[in-house]
């Protein structure tokens, strides 16, 4: 008799009985969605059976057995307790909990590099991967061991996957690889001197009291273990690991070899919500939000899924901020901790012969169903907590995020016409007029093009009495440090330049503020900590606080967007006219909340108000706003350039042309010395997110070797939501510093870095990517800071 008919004879004899459905009399919920969903599958031949069991608020709310768990060479019904292949659910209920313990216990940290544990790992490129690399899949390894020549052993086996070459560079993409995850065994072997079998039986399995969960399952579990396939011999695996690399490494390895049951599998999930058993809460938070690069689209925990190609099982309504994972013979788990939820699906979907071709759709299905039904809610602390995974992300730049819109931004210029210079009306008895000083340029212009000089100049109950010109002078055309004083010609109004050769030149006159009420600010930021108008505005504050007047800021976007923060932060020690205070290259935030942070932070106890704009998103780019383009410095002509000026604006100080004196500055960067080919060619080949580098020459007209000719790339931002800039910045350095070692003078990169730990780190050769995770803790640390001055 044929396996079909057999199945199909199955089949039958359980429609006969009545129902595909064993039902545990102790549950109190229905999911009659998910029961049709089942059915549907098992009547289409998509899966054998499957156990669903739902876990919520604590309780276990559905358990129910459908179809069959063997339909050759015996048929048997499913039942609740079978135990199943789980797949590559051992990377998250196994390895990586074993990972994890050992980094609570201080054995190892997650920037180390493998190599630290694993000598033998070794080869072109990989003392760059990190043990975060491994959990997250972005190591660069290929995703298996090559099947194609037979070979045999758990020893075989790792030597295997230490030495396997990269197919990416360290960091640089998302493939799922199970190579990771063997090579993350080893290394939990190696510190315990332990087997990873007898490593998560002591810490995991037994700690949680996990009846039916281990590798290698003994026989006198066979009875209630489902089969999987026939292997390559025609022999069904069966309380065998259906795997075939782990099944030739003997049953063990760190990317699949458990066996377990739905019921353990709940009091796993239970123990990821409860957070008091075998991780701390610390830890699993760590675990289960977003660890992958910052730049990149996928989002993984440490061993979890929560965004990716592989994310089906989360289905349509649990949120982004959930996570889970599945395993290849048809396990799968999902957990929210949003609104404690848990749904696991356990089926041996590939029995008889590698069948499971619905079964994506399945737990898509299930999923929703299940969120459906239990109406799920998210309260108001979780929708805040959500907001940093979905949507504009606060954390990391690679979230899933809303499309670029058509807002309508009013800026803060906007906002006080509309409400008639309310806030700027003086509040004392005598009605005298504010007197005011206003810090302005050629981007301080209202929604209609009006300049914010005329608008106050003739405002109700304004005496604007002085004009303040930063960098660049009142029409930003200058780029000289040789910026005079001169007088508005229509309003008559003197402008006072604050930007000069030195200090002092760059701070606002005593003499003028103290006949002053207020200043008030409206200047279009450029978004990078560099920018020199954010320490102008630290300046005003500093020495408004001490003429004891007020300080008025009109707020405008972040053009570059203000919710992507990224590079390394600059250090207090490293004080300067480009690091007023330590924060990251791209700090996300507006000229507003920057000021409402100096003045916290660094105690300048100015009387502070910020005239908010209304209808900004944090993720908007400028062109998502209406607000036009106005060049806020003779080299910044276009949002692309701004894009791509965090980065090349951090090797600017050195001896390269960043193609100022060109159509295209900062879209270029070049030197004689440098070889416009080989130089793209290696750039390229980092495969750096969201940007391209082409050859070209050119002779820039001022600047490092005004008017020779030329030669290096040109910078084409291919996905500028992708693009970390600042690392952009930091991989430009070390591509020069090791492909032009005697003619590449990186020393004055300091001034602007103001990092010295980056600095001394890109000197050393030291990978840009190992760079970027080092300062993430750095970054993590001012997040918090940040989030007490955002507006928006």
């Amino acid at each position: 008799m044929s396996c079909h008919v057999r199945f199909q004879l199955s089949l039958i004899l359980l429609l006969l009985v009545g129902t595909t459905c064993f039902a545990d009399p102790r549950e109190p919920k229905e999911f009659p969605a998910v029961e049709a969903a089942v059915n549907a599958s098992i009547t289409r031949g998509d899966i054998p059976g499957a156990v669903v069991l739902v876990g919520h608020d604590g309780k276990v709310v559905y358990r129910r057995a459908f179809g069959l768990r063997s339909v050759e060479p015996t048929p048997e019904p499913m039942t609740t307790d079978t135990i199943f292949d789980v797949s590559s659910l051992t990377k998250v209920v196994a390895t990586a909990p074993a990972i994890m313990r050992m980094v609570s216990l201080g054995q190892l940290r997650l920037n180390d590099p493998v190599v630290r544990y694993l000598p033998e790992f070794n080869g072109p490129g990989k003392q760059d991967i990190t043990i975060r690399m491994l959990l997250t899949h972005f190591s660069g390894l290929p995703p298996d061991l090559d099947l194609s020549q037979p070979w045999q052993g758990r020893e075989e086996g790792a030597r295997r996957a230490l030495a396997e070459p990269l197919i990416h560079p360290p960091g640089a993409r998302f493939v799922y690889s199970d190579i990771n995850f063997i090579l993350l065994g080893l290394i939990v072997e190696r510190l315990s001197g332990m087997p990873l079998e007898k490593y998560a039986e002591a810490h995991i399995f037994r700690a949680l009291k996990l009846a039916h969960t281990r590798f290698l399952p003994p026989k006198e579990w066979l009875a209630e273990v489902a089969p999987t396939e026939y292997d390559e011999h025609n022999v069904m695996l069966h309380g065998v690991v259906h795997d075939p690399t782990a099944r030739r490494m003997g049953g063990v390895a760190g990317h699949a070899g458990v066996f377990s049951t739905a019921d353990d599998l709940a009091v796993f999930a239970q123990a990821m919500l409860d957070g008091d058993k075998i991780l701390s809460p610390a830890i699993i938070e760590k675990m289960t939000t977003p660890q992958q690069p910052a730049n990149s689209i996928v989002l993984r925990g440490l061993g979890w899924d929560i965004d990716s190609p592989f994310s089906s099982n989360r289905g349509e309504l649990l949120p982004v901020g959930s996570y889970g994972h599945t395993g290849f013979a048809g396990a799968s788990l999902w957990i929210d901790s949003s609104t404690n939820t848990y749904i696991i699906i356990l089926s041996n979907s590939v029995h008889p012969r590698n069948r499971g071709r619905g079964l994506v759709s399945l737990r898509t299905e299930i999923a929703t169903a299940v969120a459906d039904e239990l109406k799920l809610h998210l309260s108001d602390s979780a929708k805040a907590r959500l907001e940093t995974i979905t949507g504009y992300n606060e954390t990391i730049a690679g979230m899933r995020r809303l499309s670029d819109r058509n807002g309508a931004v009013l800026t803060g210029i906007d906002v006080l016409e509309a409400e008639n210079f309310k806030s700027l009306q003086p509040s004392d008895d005598n009605k005298k007029p504010l007197r005011i000083g206003l810090i302005a340029n050629q981007t301080s212009v209202d929604s209609q093009g009006r300049r914010t000089i005329d608008m106050l100049a003739t405002a109700p109950g304004i005496s604007l009495q002085a004009i303040f010109s930063p960098e660049h002078g009142i029409a930003g055309q200058l780029d000289s440090t040789n910026v005079p004083n001169s007088q508005d010609p229509a309003t008559r109004v003197p402008i006072y330049s604050v930007y000069g050769a030195t200090e002092a030149q760059r701070r606002p006159p005593p003499e003028i503020l103290k006949n002053l009420d207020a200043v008030v600010v409206d200047l279009q930021d450029a978004g990078a900590r560099f920018y020199t108008y954010e320490t102008t505005v630290g300046y005003f504050l500093e020495a408004a606080a001490k003429a004891n007047i007020k300080v008025i800021v009109l707020d405008r976007p972040d053009p570059i967007n203000g919710a992507y923060v990224e590079g390394p932060l600059s250090q207090s020690s490293l004080s300067n006219f480009v690091n007023y205070f330590p924060l990251p290259v791209r700090h996300g935030m507006t000229l507003g909340e920057l000021a409402r942070l100096f003045n916290e932070e660094r105690h300048l106890q100015a009387s502070l108000t910020v005239i908010a704009m209304q209808g900004w998103q944090r993720g908007d780019w400028l062109d998502a706003t209406l607000v036009p383009w106005v060049d806020p410095s003779p080299n910044l002509r276009s949002l692309n350039q701004a894009t791509l000026y965090p980065g090349v604006a951090l090797v600017e100080g050195t001896n390269l042309s960043v193609g100022r004196g060109t159509d295209t500055p900062f879209e270029l960067l070049g030197a004689p010395w440098i070889n416009a080919r080989e130089l793209a060619d290696y750039l390229n080949r980092r495969e750096i997110d969201g940007v391209r580098f082409v050859p070209r020459s050119f002779i820039p007209q001022s600047g490092p070797y005004a008017g020779q000719p030329c030669a290096g790339i040109n910078l084409i931002v291919t996905e500028r939501n992708q693009l970390d800039s600042p690392e952009l910045g930091i991989e430009l350095a070390s591509a020069l510093l090791k492909l032009y070692p005697k003619d590449y003078k990186i020393e004055r990169m300091i001034e602007i870095l103001a990092n010295l730990e980056v600095f001394n780190a890109i000197v050393a050769g030291e990978d840009p990517r190992r760079i970027a995770q080092d300062w993430q803790p750095q970054l993590d640390e001012f997040l918090k800071v940040r989030a007490r001055y955002l507006l928006y």
